[in-house]
């Protein structure tokens, strides 16, 4: 409920400057085309109110309603339904009646489409049949210089006014399609890259590997006993395990190193251009700052990682193959007592500190 009456008056806003700005230019061309005729005094109070004050009561009845967005169509049908009752009273004298009609077919169409266009029409046609029960039906195709003068305001300023709001809306699209972009590749709990962002930009850094011939290395991090820390303390102290653990790999890796979380407590990261043993001593230091974790309210609380780590090798066939050698190595630091580093290639690179 909430969010549609945001929704709603988004969009009142967004029509609010372009209906002061067309109502207002616009009740120039229509004063010019009937000041020749004889009028009644009514209609001229009916072009101010609709001139100068609709605009402004437009707005408040979107805003104070319940549903902003229902009352806003609403609104713009009454502006058609007036615009076509303005053509008929000025009798359909050409360039003012035409200026007004497109540019509210104009406004109608980019408030909401060819549905919107449609029912604007109907009102327009609603309109002209009032106008011509109060006024008569008149044609008249008698143009003079000050009415051409009087229309060009109408049409160089509410284009302009149109197209103003359709680039700001245009931008906003922009920034929420980047923004649900990086939502849709990123973890919600860690922030860091989801599972198949993270095998995405695995595929691209294994054929770059391939074709330049550069060091990698793949690390894949598990918490030791994450589910007894689960069982233990709850899921509460597990999630924060897990945002501690994201942090420091932000914090201990370089900026173009890919970090991400691949499983429920299992994380990966991809270190380009850097050697094996480089990326031992960093996935080392990781392991060993971890190992410091203190939980403000569980002082009993001990966490350790087991790392399995594998350098780029020409002989993979694919980027399975890689992080497969990455996998196995993991399994091997689980196997021999956890709180460990592994590498891939047959020998245990085991941690310095003893395991847990």
């Amino acid at each position: 409920m909430e969010n549609h009456r945001g929704k709603g008056l988004s969009f009142a806003k967004r029509i609010y400057r372009p209906r002061i700005i067309g109502l207002g230019i616009g009740g120039i061309s229509v004063f010019a085309a009937l000041y020749p005729l004889s009028m009644p005094h009514w209609i001229w109070a009916l072009l101010l109110f609709h001139g100068l004050i609709w605009p402004h009561l437009a707005y408040q009845l979107s805003s104070r309603s319940t549903f902003p967005y229902q009352a806003e169509r609403r609104n713009v049908l009454y502006d058609s339904l007036l615009g076509g009752f303005w053509a008929a009273s000025m009798q359909f004298n050409p360039l003012p009646a035409v200026t007004i009609l497109s540019m509210m077919a104009m406004n109608n169409v980019a408030a909401g489409g060819l549905r919107l266009f449609l029912r604007g029409s109907l009102a327009q046609g609603v309109g002209v049949l009032l106008s011509w029960a109060l006024l008569g039906a008149n044609f008249s195709n008698q143009i003079n210089p000050w009415q051409i003068y009087a229309c060009l305001p109408m049409l160089i300023l509410y284009p302009l006014a149109v197209g103003m709001v359709c680039y700001q809306l245009a931008i906003t699209l922009s920034k929420h399609k980047r923004a649900l972009s990086a939502l849709s590749r990123t973890d919600s709990l860690t922030g860091l890259l989801n599972h198949g962002s993270w095998k995405d930009l695995l595929h691209i850094k294994f054929h770059k590997c391939q074709q330049q011939q550069i060091e990698a290395s793949i690390a894949l991090i598990d918490i030791d006993h994450f589910k007894a820390i689960n069982d233990t303390y709850g899921h509460i102290i597990g999630d924060a395990v897990l945002r501690h653990l994201s942090s420091e790999l932000r914090r201990n890796l370089r900026h173009d190193d890919l970090a991400g979380r691949y499983g429920g407590d299992e994380f990966c990261v991809i270190l380009p251009r850097m050697s094996h043993q480089q990326a031992a001593d960093i996935m080392e230091r990781l392991r060993q700052v971890f190992n410091q974790y203190q939980h403000p309210d569980v002082s009993e609380l001990k966490v350790s990682l087991s790392i399995g780590l594998a350098a780029f090798d020409t002989g993979f066939k694919d980027p399975a193959s890689w992080l497969n050698a990455a996998d196995k190595a993991l399994y091997l630091a689980k196997n021999s007592g956890r709180n460990r580093i592994a590498s891939n290639g047959g020998k245990a690179h085991v941690s310095r500190t003893q395991p847990v």
